[in-house]
């Protein structure tokens, strides 16, 4: 009696890891000697999108470097942030926004799909939603897939996790 077992394949990231390292950024920011009354905000809206605000460009660019690497320490990948154009604010200020990526778009579950299948490994994959069902009858062969995948992963330009795993 063969019993398939199966994964999905999904682009999410922890809420409350990117709060604190929002929050964490903020401090940092009233903290240090260049960004102190630089009259910098950093604003988390909606778990969508987070919005840097900041005097000049140089400034700019230290506050997404304290983002990015409060958001490593907290395990969150950087490829979530989608960059937006930066554009002039009120007062001669600058601001950016970063888009946040969650979940996988129909084009990239197709090339995930693709993919798998021109493995040749014995496994179905299907699109459900904004994630990858793979069932196979064995395990090492999703576990083949798993490190296909990790290895592609660069290509994809988001952030993949497997869960459900069963």
């Amino acid at each position: 009696m063969a019993k398939d077992c199966s994964f999905d394949v999904v682009s999410e990231f922890d809420a409350q890891e990117l709060v604190n390292a929002v929050d964490q950024t903020k401090r940092d920011i009233s903290a240090r000697f260049d960004l102190k009354d630089s009259n910098s905000q950093v604003e988390l809206e909606a778990g969508k999108a987070i919005t840097i605000t900041t005097n000049d460009e140089t400034k700019l660019r230290n506050i997404i470097d304290i983002l990015q690497s409060k958001m490593i320490k907290r395990n969150l990948s950087i490829k979530i942030l989608d960059a937006q154009k930066i554009e002039n604010a009120l007062g001669g200020n600058v601001r950016q926004v970063f888009n946040l990526k969650k979940g996988l778009t129909q084009e990239l579950a197709k090339k995930i799909v693709a993919d798998i299948k021109s493995s040749k490994l014995k496994v179905q994959a299907a699109i459900q939603g904004e994630q990858v069902r793979v069932s196979g009858k064995s395990k090492d062969d999703l576990q083949d897939v798993i490190k296909l995948l990790k290895g592609n992963e660069d290509s994809y330009n988001i952030p993949l996790q497997f869960t459900n795993y069963r």
